[in-house]
């Protein structure tokens, strides 16, 4: 990642619940030496005071386009020239209705119009506002003026509701700026290259449950959202990698840059591992795969019948992924995961023993705040030679750890 010190950023914040995560990000910012100059709109001082973000800039924030003090020196060219990057977030539905339609009424949009610095806008709004067409063509223009769009997630709202328009998390915006500011990525990604710590590697991981059907209308199936799978892929791909990203049933954005295999059963999920196995150097089982399955599938819906107090479904055995990977000749370096509800390490050494695998990242999914559909996740790295603990941290945090640590044992 390229060095933010001495960097300037502008950080634009709009009215939105989001705007709460804003003092983490320029604390942040702040300790990787980045100068931070804040800007907020009438809405955003409906969620957060202007002193809150003056205290963890170190700077006065600006809030007014027709500001007297600052128009001696034209204050708003001064900070639209000042900026190395603008980054605006939360952008509302509103904020990139006003950006994309030109307007220049306020401090906001008239400092994005009157600057040659890029602009990358944080999305955060109720999930139907985002998937809206008219937010969806405000999107559009948006990106065609160039404009970058960081985001959003998928995840809980304020609201209430569940799906896309979650805001990125300041640690996961703090990675953008750095990949922005990093001149090596710049120009492998004009280039058309790769590079990163996984450059010239392919990598095929595992994500989500499976669904292992009894009828045509109920299934057998676990928690697991997929969030810390996906998680990883976007980590390799951002790393340079070649990613494969075979995924069984979830609501969840394909990172960039990743191949996206959907499959449903355990048997799917085999068969289309397999099928991508050759040329692979990395094979990630991030999976949650049901061990077994019902042997017989009714045709038909399975009908309650009377007095019928009980039910019972025999079960065979589902094939093992990971050791099926792991027992090819030339097998990839295999990376398992052990989701445990006790005796955590010490299954997970089991684990790693009889899959024949070099590295088993094992959690406790018995945790309410992390593991299964959490943002975060808290997990311990084994090998034959080494244990690590990697502390309670958001997932995409945790991927990019684990990646970093695969890539030095790689080379090990």
């Amino acid at each position: 990642m390229a060095s933010l010190i001495n960097r300037k950023l502008l950080l634009i914040i709009t009215g939105g619940i989001a705007a709460y995560k804003t003092p983490e990000l320029v604390r942040r910012l702040k300790d990787e030496g980045t100068e931070v100059r804040v800007v907020m709109t009438k809405g955003a001082k409906a969620f957060i005071t202007p002193l809150t973000l003056q205290a963890v800039s170190g700077n006065p924030v600006h809030d007014d386009l027709l500001d007297p003090a600052a128009e001696a020196a034209m204050g708003h060219i001064e900070l639209a020239r000042w900026a190395d990057l603008i980054v605006v977030a939360p952008a509302s539905a509103s904020a990139m209705a006003r950006l994309a339609h030109g307007f220049a009424d306020d401090l906001f949009t008239t400092l994005c119009l009157a600057t040659d610095a890029p602009v990358a806008l944080v999305p955060a709004m109720n999930r139907l506002m985002w998937s809206a067409a008219a937010t969806q063509r405000n999107l559009g223009l948006l990106q065609e003026d160039g404009k970058l769009i960081w985001g959003p997630n998928e995840g809980s709202q304020a609201c209430g509701e569940t799906g896309a328009g979650r805001m990125l998390e300041p640690q996961e915006i703090l990675q953008r700026i750095q990949e922005f500011f990093s001149a090596t990525y710049s120009l492998h990604q004009e280039a058309g290259e790769s590079a990163g710590l996984l450059a010239g590697k392919r990598v095929l991981l595992t994500a989500g449950p499976t669904r292992e059907a009894i009828d045509p209308v109920r299934y057998l199936s676990n928690h697991s959202s997929g969030k810390m799978g996906f998680a990883l892929a976007a980590a390799a791909a951002k790393e340079g990698a070649d990613v494969t990203l075979v995924a069984g049933p979830c609501e969840l954005t394909t990172p960039a840059g990743v191949t996206r295999v959907d499959v449903v059963s355990a048997q799917d999920m085999h068969s289309a591992v397999m099928a991508n196995l050759a040329g692979q150097d990395i094979f990630i089982g991030c999976a949650a795969v049901a061990d077994f399955r019902p042997m017989n599938i009714a045709e038909q819906k399975m009908k309650k019948q009377d007095n019928q107090n009980e039910m019972q479904i025999s079960l065979i055995k589902n094939p093992d992924i990971l050791a099926s990977v792991a027992q090819q000749e030339g097998a990839p370096f295999c990376v398992g995961f052990a989701a445990e509800t006790e005796n955590v390490e010490a299954y997970a050494r089991k684990k790693l023993a009889q899959k024949g695998i070099q590295l088993i990242i094992a959690n406790d999914v018995s945790q309410a705040d992390v593991g299964f559909n959490s943002e975060n996740n808290a997990v311990i790295a084994i090998s034959a030679s080494a244990t690590q603990h990697f502390t309670i941290n958001s997932k995409t945090e945790i991927a990019n750890q684990l990646i970093a640590l695969i890539s030095s044992e790689l080379k090990t």
